[in-house]
């Protein structure tokens, strides 16, 4: 069992955790990152980036690996456990793996949020190939075409909308006749002439030739539909990576870290940053942002004591 000593350890190697290092790191401070899986996080499954600036087109794993080799060329070291818990009741923080035991004089837990899945037969094979959970990414790979939004929150609502602006046809489903949105923001969408509602309805089936061609729908009395659309936005709720780390910072009704844009928590020492964080806007941009951020209040700490 290894009881190593940082200035930062980092838990999540996605690009909140992986931005953090590289701003920890050309601060001078030690910087150990650990990932429970594979560096990059989510976006390493986007096929095609658009809306980061600067790079007008680059695929999630290319982002991901020119992040990961900026952050170890810079002298992170980057670790592949699983973090499981964190003791910050003494004058260091101690973060417990399966395997080992690190101190350090500040923690950043950047572990994000996982997308809720429908749970429909080769959905996880079909994300860039007409599965996506997130609109405002990947909408625009869909200009003048028919897609499908399920979903019953503001986040369905609202990605409707963007891609009715979009796409030529949107179809909206969810699996009851009433929405848990705003009602505002339904009526708004309902005004919409190429929005079509598809209540008390699931999403049963894709329907695949190489990439998703259509969906089946089924209401409540078992009426099957298919509808020929080219992608599916799932909007079903994400799940944030923060049940390990319940007792040390306070989370919000929803498992979201209740911090602001400064990354703080309520423990000195301890930040948060990336999608497990509550916020109103996640996306990559906002995810590296909170990274710098993060890490320059920790390294502002560190050096107050």
């Amino acid at each position: 069992m290894i009881r190593q000593m940082y200035d930062i350890v980092i838990i999540g190697a996605g690009p909140a955790g992986l931005s953090a290092a590289i701003y920890a790191r050309r601060a001078s401070k030690s910087v150990l990152v650990l990932e429970a899986n594979t560096y990059g996080g989510q976006i390493v499954n986007t096929p095609d980036i658009e809306n980061y600036p600067v790079e007008e087109h680059i695929s999630g794993f290319e982002f991901a690996t020119k992040l990961y080799t900026q952050a170890t060329n810079l002298g992170a070291q980057v670790k592949f456990e699983r973090a499981t818990a964190i003791d910050e009741s003494g004058e260091n923080k101690v973060v417990q793996t399966a395997k080992n035991t690190y101190e350090a004089k500040a923690v950043i837990i950047a572990t994000g949020a996982q997308n809720r899945k429908l749970g429909v037969a080769r959905e996880e094979d079909m994300v860039g190939k007409g599965i996506s959970y997130c609109a405002t990414c990947d909408g625009a790979f869909y200009r003048k075409k028919a897609v499908a939004v399920v979903g019953g929150g503001n986040t369905a609502i609202e990605d409707a909308e963007y891609l009715a602006d979009i796409a030529d046809k949107v179809y909206l489903i969810h699996r009851r006749d009433a929405f848990r949105a705003d009602s505002a923001s339904v009526e708004k969408l309902q005004k919409k002439e190429n929005v079509e509602f598809v209540l008390n309805s699931t999403v049963s089936a894709l329907v695949i030739e190489n990439k998703v061609v259509g969906i089946e729908v089924s209401d409540q009395e078992g009426n099957t539909t298919v509808l020929d659309v080219d992608c599916l936005f799932v909007a079903v709720g994400r799940i944030p990576e923060n049940e390990s780390f319940a007792d040390v910072i306070c989370l919000d009704a929803q498992g979201y870290a209740d911090a602001g844009e400064d990354c703080t928590t309520g423990k000195a020492g301890i930040f948060v940053a990336g999608d497990n964080r509550a916020k109103d806007v996640r996306q990559l941009v906002t995810a590296t942002a909170d990274g710098a951020v993060a890490a320059t209040n920790a390294v502002k700490y560190i050096n107050s004591l």
